[in-house]
C-alpha cells in the first residue's frame, strides 16, 4: 500500500489552501452548529433515531439498531414504504404542485413531473405490474435509459414491496443475462431504444439476447422510447407487452403501498468484485432511506426552493440514492439528463444548468476533467449564477481539478462537497459539512456525523498520520448493505473477515494531521475507470472468452481524463499471431461480454505472464511496469526475465 501510494501522498501533502464556508452561507445552512460532530459520536444511535423522524413510519419501530457483527438490523420492529415516503406524502400538503422530477431528454424534449404526476404514474406502473402478477418479494430487473419511466418503474416495485434490480443500461446482454439470473428476476422492464451520442442503443434486442437465457422471467414490459426513429423492434407474443398499454389496460386505481419491515429488501445492485462474477449488493428499506435522506438534506444543504442536478446514471448507486430515493424522500425537485455530457456540444450541462436555474450541482471528477481539457470557452457562455452548491462522487477529485471548479463553474462562491462512498455504503459516508468544514481542495474531508472510519495496516494497527493505509468503518451506519445477495459467506470474507468487525472498503486512504481524510483510490483488483467500478477479473474473463487467448492480465493504469483506464495483457494460443485487428477483436469481445465501459485502453501481447512459483500471475509487477515505478521485488517469479521483456516492449510502444 506505501509504495504504490507514496507519489499520490506526497503529492497531497503539498497542499495547503483552504476554503472556509462563505459566512452567508454558513450562516443559513441547515447544519450549522458544530457540535452535531460531538453529539452523534457520544449517542449514534441517538442521532439516527433523530433522522429517522424525518420518515413517515407505519409502524414505529422498537430499536434503532441491531447489532451481531457482521449483522446488522436497523429500525427494527418498524414497518414503512419507501414509495410513500417519496411520493404520496409529499401530495397531502404544498408539496403536490412542485415538481418532483424534471426530466432533459437527449434530442431536447422536455418532461416535467409534479408529485401529483408521479403518484399518477406510479400508481398506474404498480397496478400494471400487480397484473402481471408480480407480488411482495418478487425481483424485478430494469434495464432502461435515463427516461422518467425508470424512476416511475422503481418506485412502483418499491409500492408493491417488490425489490428492483437495476441494470446499467450500457452493460450487454451477457452481462444482462447474469445479473438477471442472479436475482431470478420475475419481469424485465426496458425500453425500445435509447439515445446516446444521437445514435441509438439497442435495449429491446439486448433484452431479447439476455432474456433467452433466464428461465425465470416471465413477461418483458417496453417503453416506446425511439419508436420509429428505430428500426422495428420484435415483440414476442404472450411475452413482450408494450408499457403504454399496460399501464391503460384499466382504469386508473389507487395501488396502495405494501407495509415493509424495516429490514425488506428494497434493491439489489451489482457491482464488480475481486472475482470474476458481480456482486448483488442487497439494500433494505429503513435504514436506507433515513441514510440517503440525512445525507442529502445536510451534505447538499438541501432547501425547499433548489433545483438539484445529479449527472449520475440510475443504474448506478449515486442515481439509486442521489437522484432518486434521499432527494425524493426530502421532496426535493430531481433534474435527470439522458444524454451524453459533450453532446449535442460540450456546453451540455452547462446550458441545462442554466436553462433550468440549477442551484446544487453533482458530478464526478472524470466530467469535470473532461470540461477543463475541452477550455473555460463553454463556460463563459452560460449564466452558472443560480448555482450555490457544488458535489463530487465516484473517485477522489485531484487539487487542480478541484480549483478549476471552484473558480470556473462555483464562480469562487458556491462550497464544494467532496464526497466518498460506494455502493456498499448505500450513502455517503466521508464529506465536508458545508456550512462548518474548511475545504481542502482534493480531500474529502471527515466522516459523516455518525461515521466512524479509521486507517489501519495490514496488521490491524492505526497508521501514522500522513501515511498511506487500508479505509475501514468502525461501526454500523443505517443505510450499509445487508449481505450479498445469495451469498452471505461472500459477504462475510469480503469486507469483514480481515478486521473483525468492521467493514474493509477496499479503498486506500491517508488522514492528516488536521484530521481530514484523502482517498487514495483502490487497493484490490477493482479499478475505477471514470466513476464506474470494473472488476479486473471480469475483463480477463472476457478476453480468454476469444478462441486466440491463452491467458490475460489486467491492470488499471493512470489515466489524465478518466482518473483510472484498463491495460491488458494478453498471451495468445500457440500459433496466433498478434496484430492490431487482433486488439480489436479483443476490445470488441470485452463490449460484447461486458459492455463498452470495461473495454481497455491498451492492449499488450506477450509470450507469457509473469507468475509465482505457484503459478499465481503478479499484477502487481505489471502495474510497476505501467506506471513507469522501480519494479518490486521479482524473487518469487519462476522466470524474472519474463517482465523484463514485457518492461521492454511496453516502453517502446509508449515511446
Amino acid at each position: 500500500m506505501a509504495d504504490a501510494t507514496a507519489g499520490t501522498i506526497e503529492a497531497l501533502l503539498q497542499e495547503q489552501r483552504r476554503y472556509p464556508p462563505p459566512p452567508e452561507f454558513a450562516a443559513n445552512a441547515n447544519a450549522n452548529d458544530p457540535s452535531i460532530y460531538r453529539r452523534a459520536e457520544e449517542d449514534p444511535e441517538a442521532f439516527w433515531a433523530e433522522q429517522a423522524k424525518n420518515l413517515d413510519w407505519f409502524k414505529p419501530y422498537d430499536r434503532v439498531l441491531e447489532w451481531n457483527p457482521p449483522w446488522a438490523k436497523w429500525f427494527v420492529g418498524g414497518e414503512l414504504n419507501a414509495c410513500y415516503n417519496c411520493v404520496d406524502r409529499h401530495i397531502k400538503g404544498v408539496r403536490k404542485n412542485k415538481a418532483a422530477i424534471i426530466w432533459e431528454g437527449e434530442p431536447g424534449e422536455e418532461r416535467v413531473l409534479t408529485y401529483r404526476d408521479l403518484y399518477r404514474e406510479v400508481n398506474r406502473a404498480a397496478a400494471a405490474l400487480q397484473r402481471l402478477g408480480v407480488k411482495k418479494g418478487d425481483r424485478v430487473a430494469i434495464y432502461m435509459g435515463m427516461v422518467p419511466e425508470l424512476p416511475i418503474a422503481m418506485l412502483a416495485c418499491a409500492r408493491l414491496g417488490a425489490p428492483h434490480s437495476v441494470v446499467f443500461g450500457g452493460f450487454s446482454p451477457a452481462a444482462l443475462r447474469d445479473r438477471i439470473n442472479d436475482c431470478e428476476a420475475k419481469v424485465v422492464i426496458t425500453c425500445d431504444g435509447g439515445y446516446r451520442r444521437g445514435g441509438i442503443v439497442p435495449l429491446k434486442d439486448n433484452v431479447d439476447t439476455a432474456v433467452a437465457e433466464c428461465p425465470s422471467v416471465e413477461k418483458v414490459l417496453v417503453v416506446q422510447r425511439v419508436g420509429p426513429t428505430a428500426k422495428q423492434v420484435t415483440m414476442h407474443e404472450g411475452r413482450d407487452i408494450w408499457w403504454h398499454d399496460a399501464l391503460h389496460a384499466e382504469p386508473w386505481r389507487e395501488v396502495p403501498c405494501e407495509r415493509v419491515d424495516s429490514e425488506h429488501p428494497l434493491y439489489i445492485l451489482y457491482t464488480s468484485g475481486t472475482t470474476g462474477k458481480p456482486k448483488g449488493v442487497l439494500h433494505t428499506t429503513a435504514g436506507y432511506l433515513v441514510g440517503t435522506s440525512a445525507t442529502h438534506r445536510l451534505i447538499f444543504d438541501l432547501k425547499e426552493d433548489d433545483v438539484y442536478f445529479c449527472t449520475a446514471d440510475i443504474g448506478w448507486v449515486t442515481g439509486h440514492s442521489y437522484i432518486l430515493y434521499g432527494p425524493l424522500t426530502n421532496g426535493a425537485t430531481s433534474l435527470m439528463y439522458e444524454g451524453a455530457p459533450d453532446y449535442p456540444d460540450k456546453d451540455r450541462m452547462w446550458a441545462i444548468v442554466e436553462k433550468y436555474g440549477v442551484t446544487i450541482y453533482y458530478t464526478a471528477p472524470t466530467a469535470i476533467r473532461a470540461h477543463m481539457r475541452w477550455g473555460d470557452e463553454y463556460t463563459r457562455h452560460h449564466d452558472l449564477s443560480s448555482l450555490r452548491l457544488l458535489g463530487t462522487v465516484g473517485e477522489p477529485i485531484n487539487p487542480e481539478a478541484w480549483i478549476w471548479y471552484h473558480t470556473n463553474i462555483g464562480k469562487g462562491r458556491c462550497p464544494i462537497v467532496d464526497t466518498w462512498w460506494q455502493t456498499e455504503t448505500g450513502m455517503i459516508l466521508i464529506t465536508p459539512l458545508p456550512g462548518l468544514v474548511t475545504l481542502k481542495p482534493g480531500s474529502a474531508t471527515f466522516p459523516f456525523p455518525g461515521v466512524s472510519a479509521a486507517i489501519l495496516d495490514e496488521a490491524g494497527n492505526p497508521v501514522p498520520n500522513n501515511t498511506g493505509g487500508n479505509l475501514v468503518i468502525t461501526r454500523p451506519w443505517p443505510a450499509m448493505m445487508r449481505t450479498i445477495y445469495g451469498d452471505p459467506e461472500r459477504y462475510v470474507q469480503q469486507y469483514w473477515s480481515k478486521y473483525p468487525g468492521m467493514y474493509l472498503t477496499g479503498d486506500g486512504a491517508r488522514r492528516d494531521d488536521d484530521g481530514y481524510y484523502w482517498l487514495l483510490g483502490r487497493v484490490d483488483d477493482v479499478v475505477n475507470v471514470a466513476g464506474h467500478r470494473i472488476g479486473t477479473m471480469e475483463v480477463e474473463s472476457a478476453l480468454v472468452s476469444h478462441p486466440s487467448v491463452a491467458e490475460a492480465a489486467v491492470i488499471g493504469i493512470s489515466d489524465e481524463l478518466k482518473g483510472q483506464a484498463l491495460a491488458a495483457f494478453v498471451t495468445p494460443r500457440s500459433g496466433v499471431k498478434p496484430s492490431d485487428s487482433l486488439i480489436q477483436e479483443l476490445r470488441a469481445q470485452v463490449t460484447k461480454e461486458i459492455g463498452p465501459i470495461a473495454r481497455p485502453d491498451k492492449i499488450f501481447f506477450t509470450a507469457e505472464l509473469p507468475k509465482t512459483r505457484s503459478a499465481k500471475i503478479m499484477r502487481r509487477l505489471l502495474r510497476d511496469v505501467a506506471e513507469g515505478r522501480v519494479l518490486g521485488d521479482t524473487t518469487t517469479l519462476t522466470d524474472p526475465t519474463v517482465l523484463a521483456d514485457i518492461k521492454r516492449q511496453y516502453e517502446e510502444t509508449e515511446t
